[in-house]
């Protein structure tokens, strides 16, 4: 890796105009694309010291070899350049989004002489219209089934098409009505292209003025007494109805919007869309992140809308702009912005965004974070949504097999371990200002959670707020029969005794301090056959004994992705027993010197009560109802706990002051 002073620019060689710039490597590939309000101050901030950077900062400019730089006008743009770059580059260093699923669509294939109605998956294409996407394909075929009575366009595949044309015969569905046979020439090109253009709209939202076309042609056709055209268009309009009955009405009936919610963690991030057309949600979109870099909610927002809103500059074809449609991704310029867009927190570029969304549509679009109302309520239900696409993608993750050999053998090179850590063991310390304090440990084998294993301490020797010393206490008991044979106990009973299986990886969390004394407690112990490693929260960073540097391992790294799950279940599992220990402290403590009450009478109010709340509401006579407990012992347990605390008088170190 260079160090970053060898290729920074010449002091006042960088102007402080607007613009995109670009790192690049020691072999000429683009690793990271940004843009900036002023050039000079941002790539300043990438030449200090090293040590000062971000972790992933860090290792982007000590990847990089050379930086360069376009002067743009405005941040409009920058924002336009920047995208550019990052679709032509594909750099490293850049957030990527990718769907979470392969969703399916409902595609129109416009650009054909003969359009062709399809389900379709995979990226957008040239000259193909698509409305969804939908959760499930037969969700697009019951749809499609339905419309086609009203609508019977094409839907066979090329060779299909160009055989019936040949022998002169349509294929069933043109017997049945549901395709015109364009291809035996039952219809023209320029009414088969109709028939798809009155499809696109109804799909598009304008399926109010079909259903009072197709009404007006029905009476017409009963006054004329043609009533089997009329019990036909009859059962299209029930056709029509049905297909709309499956879209819920959730907004106002102009409203046109994409609402957009996030889940994430310091690894990933979920970006679920609804897209609301109509007044109605017309479907719906997903998306995974890997977070390469450290950015905010805010930020994500930003990156999210300019690389999606984007993808259809490439497909600008003016002469062929279609009306933006319900839920629709449709392959040209602009055509999928809607007239508002809902996020969660606006970007910090969001002028300059919602300018270039109103340059693609066309007309205005407003950006906006919705707080009351309607909309603030489908918004939670996105971010709901999007919650549980980022606990399902990363269940689908750790289920793996691919992705958990990768995870180990990743660690396995980079902790330079003999084999892979088949077992590893997480210790966590939990505690409140230096009271109930706890300790927890969990057990993942194979990449899995192997929640039999799992162990809770309750730290014994070690007062006040030391996770140092606590975690030394927590090792030395868990190591402390590390050598010892097997008990009589495994043979007695075919049970193993605890901690019977070493681990292969010990990960502690916390940075050097923690690391150092765990150290400490295995070489105490003699135990030199377990690899130790801790995983710092706030950074990222996997710190081993003695190295005065931190491992750090790619952002997508699959090892990286397993030591955050199994330091996050460590803290998981030592949260809810310190508010174990913590609650049932509380309890004691207020019902503790209570004269005549003990152990037994002292669970049979909590029991009868259901807890410390409720009993100090009751009076004497209420309490008397418990078995066992009279009148003075009921009088002393309401004195007790209505009496007025002791107030005490608070210390701040800082200043030396005693704060009442």
């Amino acid at each position: 890796m260079a160090a970053p002073s060898t290729y920074r620019p010449a002091a006042g060689t960088i102007p402080v105009a607007p613009g995109v710039y670009r790192f690049r490597d020691d072999r000429g590939r683009v690793i990271y694309v940004g843009k900036a309000k002023s050039l000079r101050p941002r790539l300043s901030s990438y030449f200090q010291d090293v040590q000062n950077l971000h972790p992933r900062t860090r290792q982007m400019v000590q990847a990089g070899a050379s930086v360069e730089w376009t002067v743009v006008a405005n941040e409009v743009e920058a924002l336009q350049l920047e995208y550019s770059w990052i679709k032509e580059f594909d750099p490293r260093f850049n957030v990527k989004y990718r769907d979470d699923k392969s969703y399916p669509s409902l595609a129109v294939t416009i650009s054909e002489d003969y359009p062709r109605l399809q389900v379709m998956r995979g990226p957008k294409r040239k000259g193909v219209r698509y409305f969804g996407p939908y959760s499930h394909a037969w969700a697009i075929r019951e749809t499609l089934d339905l419309l086609l009575r009203v609508f019977p366009a094409r839907t066979c595949s090329a060779g299909v098409f160009k055989r019936a044309a040949q022998v002169g015969r349509p294929c069933l569905l043109g017997y049945i009505g549901k395709c015109s046979a364009p291809c035996v020439g039952k219809v023209t090109l320029e009414e088969h292209r109709q028939i798809v253009e009155d499809f696109c709209d109804f799909m598009a939202g304008s399926s109010v003025t079909f259903l009072k076309r197709l009404e007006h042609q029905m009476a017409e056709a009963a006054t004329q007494l043609d009533y089997e055209r009329a019990a036909r268009l009859r059962d299209d309009i029930g056709a029509m109805r049905k297909a709309l009955e499956k879209q819920t009405v959730v907004l106002a009936g102009d409203t046109d919007a994409d609402v957009i919610g996030i889940a994430e963690d310091a690894l990933e991030a979920a970006v679920q869309v609804f897209h609301v057309r109509g007044g109605r949600i017309r479907g719906e979109h997903g998306y995974v992140v890997d977070k390469v870099e450290e950015l905010t909610t805010a930020e994500l927002v930003g990156q999210f809308l300019t690389q999606v809103y984007g993808e259809d500059e490439e497909f600008e074809e003016p002469e062929r702009r279609l009306l933006p449609g319900a839920g629709v991704i449709v392959a040209t310029s602009g055509s999928d912005v809607p007239r508002e867009v809902l996020v969660p927190a606006l970007p910090p570029d969001g002028e300059a965004i919602t300018t270039w969304l109103c340059t693609l549509r066309g007309t205005n679009v407003a950006l906006r974070v919705p707080r009351r109302g309607d909309k603030r309520a489908l918004m939670e239900t996105v971010e709901r949504n999007a919650k549980q696409a980022l606990a399902l993608h990363k269940t689908k993750r750790a289920s793996d097999l691919t992705a958990r050999s990768k995870a180990l053998a990743e660690l396995q090179e980079a902790l330079g371990l003999e084999d892979a850590p088949l077992r590893i063991e997480c210790f966590d310390v939990s505690n409140l200002q230096g009271t109930s304090v706890v300790a927890s440990m969990v057990v993942f084998e194979d990449g899995l959670a192997r929640k039999s294993e799992y162990r809770r301490f309750a730290v014994r020797t070690v007062d006040g707020q030391d996770d140092v010393a606590s975690m030394h206490e927590v090792l030395t008991r868990r190591f402390a029969r590390h050598h010892e044979p097997e008990p009589d106990l495994e043979e007695a009973t075919g049970k193993p005794r605890r901690f019977a299986y070493p681990p292969n990886l010990v990960v502690v969390d916390g940075g050097p301090p923690q690391v150092a004394a765990a150290q400490r407690a295995l070489d105490a112990l003699g135990v030199h056959d377990v690899a130790l490693c801790g995983l710092a929260k706030r950074l990222e960073e996997v710190w081993l004994p003695g190295q005065p540097d931190p491992v750090i391992m790619a952002r997508t790294s699959e090892g990286l992705y397993l030591l955050q799950r199994v330091r996050d279940e460590a803290h998981r599992f030592a949260i809810a027993y310190h508010r174990q220990k913590r609650s049932k402290a509380m309890t004691a403590s207020a019902l503790d010197g209570v004269a005549g009450l003990g152990e037994t009478r002292r669970k049979a109010l909590l029991r009868h009560f259901g807890s410390l709340k409720n009993l100090k509401q009751a009076s004497v006579e209420e309490v008397m109802q418990v078995p066992g407990v009279g009148r003075r012992t009921a009088e002393a347990v309401v004195s007790s706990l209505t009496a007025e605390p002791a107030v005490t008088p608070a210390f701040n170190p800082s200043t030396g002051e005693v704060i009442r």
